[in-house]
C-alpha cells in the first residue's frame, strides 16, 4: 500500500491562503458578514492558520501585536476603530457631498465618516484593493477581541481596574502631563500584554498633533466595540453595496484614466512620437531630468546621491516646488488623476529639457522625433493590469478611427520583500510567477544584473512571484518559492498583472509592436524571511533614494540608446 506523504508547511499555507480568497470572494458576492458571525470567524481562523509574517505575534493570545497594528492603522482611515459598520462601496460621488474626506497615511484611497458609526470606503482599484482591507480589518477584529478578554473580568461586564483607567482617558478631553501619561502607558502596557518601552515607541509612532493620546484611544475603542458585541449584541458588520459588486472588473476607472491620458497626447500632437511608458514614483525621473539645472547651488554642495537624499528631505518642499516649477516650464505636463483610480501621470517632452541634463553623454539629434515619456504612479495589485491593459489600447479619434500608439518601451520600477539580501538591494526579474496560478510569465528584461555591478548594493537576477497579498505571505511559502526549482528572488504584487496585459496588447491584440523593449526592476523595501525586517518593522527611508534614482538612471540611459 502506497504510504500518502504528509503535506509540508508551505502546502498548509498555500491552501490557508487559498480558502482565505475563496472566502473573501464569496462574502462579498455574499453582499455582507459579520466578523463575529460563522464566516468572519473562517477568516479570522485561516490567517491564525497562516500566521503570515506582518501580523508578527497574532496567534499569541496574551500578546497584543503592536507593529502589525501600526502597519495597517496606517492603511486604514482614521477613525475606523470606532466603527461598527464599514462599508465598502464603488465610487459614488461623495466627494461632491458635504462629508469630509478621509485619506489613511499610506494608501491612496477614499474613506468618508458617514456618522458615528459607519466608515465608507471607496473600492476603485480593484479586487486587491478589497482583500487588503478585509485581511487588515481581520487582523483588527482579533487584536480587539484579545483586549475584550483581558480587559474583562466577567460576563456580567465587570472589568479590570486598567480598562477603567484606559477609558477614563480615552474619552476625556484634557491634555495629559508626561507624568500622567507614562502612568496611562503602563496600564495599558499591562492590558495589552506588553512593556512600558513597546507601548511608548508606538505611542509615539501614532501620535499626531492633533491626537496625541492617538494609540490609547484606538486601543480603546477597539476593545469597547468587542465589549459591547459580547455583552450587549451590538455587533459589527462588513458591507459591499450593490453598486461596487456590479461594477468591479469592469474597468470603468482604467478607461477613463487612459483616454484621458491619449486625449493629452493627441492634443499635444506627442502620438506619432516615440513614447516611452515607466511605472515608477512621482519625483525621481522629474528630479533626474531638471533639479540641478533648477538647484546650481545645492548641486555644488553635495554630490551624488546626497543631493538626491535633501530633496526627498521632508523639511525641502521648497526646493522640490522649485524643480516641480522649472519643469512645467519646459517639458513636463501634470496630468492629476480625475477619474478615481488615484493614479497620476508626468508626461516630458524631452525635446524641451536642457541636454545638459540628460544622462551622461545624452544628446538629441532630431528634436521633432525625441522622446516622450509618459510616467505613471504606482498600481495596487490587479489595478495594473486594467490601467496598462486600458493604456495600451489603441486610441479612437472622434469618426471611430483607430491609431496605435508608437510604444517603444515599458520600464517598471517599483518596491519588492527581498528573500536574499536586505533592505534597499536590487532585483533584476527575467520571469514572474503568479501566486496561486497556473500563469506564469517569461520576458526577456532589457535591464540586467551586469548594469549594476558597479553599485554598492547587491543585485540579484532570476524570477520573482507575484503575490495576491504581501500581508498574507508567511516565511513557509517564501522559503519554498527561494529553495525549490523555482528559485525566486523576490515578491510583489502587481508584476504578473502588467505582463499579462503587455503580452496580450503585443502577441494577441496587436496594438503594439512584440519588439517592445521591456524593462523591470525592484529595490528591497522588506526581507520578510529576516525576523524584524517586515513591512511592518517601518519604511526604508532615505535607505530607499540610492537604488531608486540607480534604477531610473538605467531606464533613462537605455531610453537615450547609452550603454
Amino acid at each position: 500500500m502506497t504510504k500518502i506523504k504528509t503535506r509540508s508547511r508551505a502546502q498548509e499555507s498555500s491552501a490557508a491562503i487559498e480558502r482565505l480568497y475563496v472566502t473573501m470572494r464569496h462574502l462579498f458576492n455574499r453582499g455582507f458578514y459579520k466578523p463575529s458571525g460563522v464566516s468572519g470567524e473562517a477568516i479570522i481562523n485561516g490567517l491564525l492558520s497562516l500566521r503570515p509574517e506582518i501580523y508578527g505575534s497574532i496567534g499569541d493570545k496574551d500578546k497584543v501585536e503592536l507593529d502589525g497594528l501600526v502597519y495597517v492603522i496606517d492603511r486604514l482611515p482614521e477613525g475606523i476603530e470606532e466603527c461598527r459598520f464599514i462599508n465598502l462601496t464603488s465610487d459614488e460621488g461623495f466627494s461632491k457631498s458635504h462629508f469630509e474626506v478621509i485619506y489613511p497615511a499610506k494608501r491612496r484611497r477614499n474613506c468618508y465618516r458617514i456618522d458615528v458609526d459607519q466608515m465608507n470606503i471607496e473600492i476603485t482599484r480593484g479586487r486587491s484593493e478589497i482583500y487588503d482591507i478585509l485581511t487588515h480589518l481581520t487582523f483588527l477584529f482579533h487584536e480587539s477581541g484579545k483586549i475584550r478578554n483581558r480587559a474583562l473580568i466577567n460576563k456580567e461586564g465587570k472589568t479590570i481596574r486598567e480598562w477603567g483607567l484606559i477609558e477614563e482617558i480615552a474619552l476625556g478631553k484634557k491634555k495629559l502631563t508626561g507624568k500622567q501619561r507614562e502612568i496611562a502607558l503602563t496600564h495599558l502596557g499591562s492590558l495589552l500584554g506588553r512593556s512600558f518601552d513597546e507601548v511608548n515607541t508606538v505611542y509615539r509612532e501614532l501620535a499626531t498633533e492633533n491626537n496625541p493620546e492617538r494609540f490609547i484611544h484606538i486601543m480603546y475603542w477597539l476593545g469597547k466595540l468587542s465589549i459591547d458585541e459580547m455583552l450587549e449584541g451590538k455587533r459589527r458588520e462588513i458591507s459591499f453595496n450593490s453598486i461596487l459588486r456590479e461594477r468591479i472588473g469592469h474597468h470603468l476607472h482604467g478607461e477613463l484614466w487612459a483616454n484621458n491620458i491619449k486625449n493629452i497626447l493627441v492634443k499635444k500632437k506627442f502620438f506619432n512620437r516615440p513614447l516611452h511608458i515607466i511605472s515608477a514614483n512621482m519625483h525621481s525621473v522629474m528630479n533626474l531630468l531638471y533639479a540641478k539645472q533648477a538647484l546650481p547651488n545645492t548641486k555644488k554642495a553635495h554630490k551624488g546621491v546626497d543631493f538626491y537624499v535633501e530633496l526627498s528631505d521632508d523639511k525641502n518642499s521648497a526646493l522640490r516646488t522649485k524643480v516641480e516649477g522649472l519643469a512645467l516650464k519646459n517639458g513636463m505636463t501634470y496630468v492629476e488623476d480625475k477619474s478615481g483610480s488615484n493614479i497620476n501621470v508626468q508626461i516630458f517632452d524631452t525635446a524641451k529639457v536642457d541636454e545638459t541634463n540628460l544622462p551622461i553623454g545624452g544628446k538629441i539629434s532630431d528634436k521633432k522625433n525625441a522622446p516622450v515619456l509618459i510616467v505613471m504612479d504606482y498600481a495596487f495589485g490587479e489595478q495594473a493590469f486594467e490601467a496598462m491593459d486600458e493604456l495600451l489600447k489603441p486610441y479612437k479619434d472622434k469618426e471611430g478611427v483607430k491609431q496605435q500608439m508608437n510604444i517603444q518601451s515599458i520600464s517598471i520600477m517599483g518596491k519588492a520583500g527581498i528573500l536574499q539580501g536586505g533592505k534597499g538591494d536590487l532585483m533584476i526579474p527575467n520571469a514572474h510567477v503568479f501566486e496561486g496560478t497556473a500563469d506564469n510569465y517569461p520576458f526577456k528584461n532589457a535591464l540586467s544584473v551586469d548594469d549594476f555591478k558597479d553599485t554598492e548594493l547587491e543585485v540579484f537576477g532570476g524570477p520573482m512571484i507575484s503575490v495576491l497579498g504581501t500581508s498574507l505571505q508567511n516565511k513557509d511559502i517564501l522559503r519554498f518559492f527561494k529553495n525549490s526549482s523555482w528559485g525566486v528572488i523576490g515578491l510583489e504584487m502587481e508584476g504578473a498583472h502588467y505582463q499579462k496585459a503587455i503580452q496580450a496588447a503585443s502577441k494577441i491584440r496587436n496594438s503594439i509592436a512584440e519588439d517592445v523593449e521591456l524593462r523591470y526592476a525592484y529595490y528591497a523595501s522588506d526581507n520578510p524571511l529576516e525576523t524584524g525586517a517586515t513591512l511592518a518593522s517601518g519604511g526604508l527611508g532615505h535607505q530607499g533614494v540610492l537604488p531608486t534614482y540607480l534604477i531610473t538612471e538605467k531606464i533613462l540611459e537605455q531610453i537615450f540608446e547609452l550603454k
